[in-house]
C-alpha cells in the first residue's frame, strides 16, 4: 500500500465533498429567491440516493467484471463488503478509498442535472428520477468510461470505450458533463418552461460566486485525484485544470462585455465552471498552452451557447446544456486537436502530427454518451410524468417551492 497516494486521496476526497455545498450555492444564488432553499436540497438530495446505491449495487455496476463492455456485474462487489479486505490497486491504492472516490463522480453527477429544472419540478419526482438515472444511465455510462482492464481485479474486462475504442477522457468530459447535459436538455423538454422563462434573474450574485469558487478548488481534487497517484501526472493535470480555468473566464467576459457592454459576476463565475468542464476530460491530454485554448476557446462558445434555449424554446434554468453539455464537447472534442503525447495521456492529436485517428474517437464516444443518455432521460422523466406527476401547479410555482414544499425557506419574505 502506498501511503503517500493514500493521504493524497484522501484529502481529494475531501475537496470533492466540497464541491456538494460548492454547487448548492453555485445553484441556489441563481435562481429566485422563492426557491433557493429547493434547489440547494436537489443538490444534497441527489448525493444522498446515489450514494446508498453506490454502495448497495453502483460501484459493482460500474467496477465489476464487464458484460460485453456494456455494464458491470451487479453483484461481484454488490454492498462493498469484498472492499474491505486489504485489496490494493495496481498503484497501491486501497480499492475502499477508490470506490467512495468515484461514488462523488456519480452524486455530482447527478447533482448537475437539477439546475435545469430549477423552480418547476417537484422534490419527490426529482429523487425518483436522481435515482433511476444514475442506475440506467450513469453506472453504465461510467463503465464505459472509467472501467479500464484490471482495475480492481488483474483480470476484470472493463468498459468499451475506456478499452475498446481508446477515446481519452481523464477525469469525466463524456461521463459527467455530457452526460448530464444530455440529460438535462431531455428532462427540460418534458417539463416544459417554466413561469419565469426569459426573464429569470439570480437573487444573490455573491452566493453564486462563492459557489463557483468552491468549485474551484475542488476541482483539483476531480482532475488531480483521477491521477490515483500523488506524483507528476496529478501536478500536470492540476495546472492545465487552473490555466484552462483562467483563459475561459478570461473569454466570457470579454464577449460579454462585446455582445451586452456588461461585465458581470454571473458570467464570470459561469466562464469558470465554463473551463473546468472543458479542460476535466483534456487536463492529461494537452500542455498548458493547450489548455489556454481549450479554456477560451470554450469560453467564447458557450457565452453563446447558453442563448440556444431562447432560440428553441427548452427551458434549461441555470444552463446545464450550455455549459456542461457544450463545454464537454468542446473539452472532449479538442483532444483530437490539441493532444500531445508528452502529457499523462501520451496521445497526439491533429496539431501534433496524430492526425484524425484521436479526433474520430473522441467524436464517438461524445456522440455515443450523449445519445443514449438524452434517450433514456427522456424516457425516465416522461415515464414520471405520467404515473406520479413531474410538475408543481402553476399557484405552487407562483408562490415559491421553498414555503410550499420545505417550510423552511431561504429568507422570510414579508409583502406590504
Amino acid at each position: 500500500m502506498d501511503t503517500g497516494t493514500t493521504a493524497f486521496m484522501l484529502c481529494c476526497i475531501i475537496g470533492l465533498t466540497l464541491m456538494i455545498p460548492g454547487l448548492a450555492l453555485f445553484y441556489g444564488g441563481m435562481v429566485s429567491v422563492k426557491s433557493s432553499t429547493n434547489m440547494m436540497m436537489m443538490t444534497f438530495g441527489a448525493v444522498a440516493v446515489v450514494g446508498l446505491l453506490w454502495v448497495l449495487f453502483g460501484f459493482s455496476m460500474v467496477f465489476g467484471t464487464s458484460y460485453g463492455g456494456f455494464v458491470g456485474s451487479f453483484t461481484e462487489f454488490a454492498g462493498l463488503t469484498d472492499l474491505l479486505e486489504p485489496m490494493t490497486t495496481v498503484d497501491g491504492l486501497p480499492v475502499s478509498l477508490f470506490a467512495v472516490f468515484q461514488a462523488l463522480f456519480a452524486a455530482i453527477t447527478v447533482a448537475l442535472i437539477s439546475g435545469a429544472v430549477a423552480d418547476r419540478m417537484k422534490f419527490g419526482a426529482w429523487m425518483v428520477f436522481a435515482a433511476f438515472w444514475a442506475v440506467l444511465v450513469y453506472f453504465p455510462v461510467a463503465h464505459w468510461v472509467f472501467a479500464f482492464d484490471g482495475t480492481v481485479t488483474e483480470d476484470s474486462v472493463g468498459g468499451w470505450i475506456a478499452n475498446r475504442l481508446g477515446a481519452v477522457d481523464f477525469a469525466g468530459g463524456t461521463a459527467v458533463h455530457i452526460n448530464a447535459g444530455a440529460a438535462a436538455l431531455a428532462l427540460a423538454i418534458v417539463l416544459g418552461k417554466s413561469a419565469m422563462f426569459g426573464r429569470r434573474k439570480p437573487h444573490n450574485v455573491p452566493l453564486t460566486l462563492l459557489g463557483a469558487g468552491m468549485l474551484w478548488a475542488g476541482w483539483y481534487a476531480f482532475n488531480g485525484g483521477s491521477a490515483l497517484s500523488a506524483g507528476n501526472s496529478a501536478a500536470i493535470v492540476m495546472v492545465t485544470t487552473f490555466v484552462a480555468t483562467c483563459a475561459a473566464v478570461l473569454a466570457w467576459i470579454a464577449v460579454e462585455k462585446v455582445k451586452t457592454g456588461h461585465v458581470t459576476g454571473v458570467g464570470a463565475a459561469s466562464g469558470a465552471i465554463t473551463g473546468l468542464v472543458a479542460i476535466t476530460p483534456a487536463c492529461g491530454a494537452v500542455t498548458p498552452i493547450g489548455a489556454m485554448f481549450v479554456g477560451g476557446i470554450a469560453g467564447a462558445v458557450c457565452v453563446y451557447a447558453v442563448g440556444l434555449k431562447d432560440t428553441f424554446g427548452y427551458d434549461d434554468s441555470l444552463d446545464v446544456v450550455g455549459v456542461h453539455l457544450v463545454g464537454g464537447l468542446i473539452g472532449t472534442l479538442l483532444i483530437g486537436f490539441f493532444a500531445s503525447e508528452g502529457m499523462p495521456n501520451g496521445v497526439n492529436g491533429l496539431f501534433y502530427g496524430g492526425g484524425i485517428d484521436q479526433l474520430w474517437k473522441q467524436a464517438v464516444a461524445a456522440g455515443a454518451v450523449m445519445i443514449y443518455s438524452f434517450v433514456l432521460a427522456y424516457v425516465i422523466a416522461f415515464a414520471i410524468k405520467k404515473t406520479m406527476g413531474i410538475r408543481i401547479s402553476p399557484d405552487e410555482e407562483e408562490k415559491g417551492i421553498d414555503a410550499k414544499f420545505h417550510r423552511d425557506a431561504a429568507y422570510e419574505l414579508e409583502f406590504a
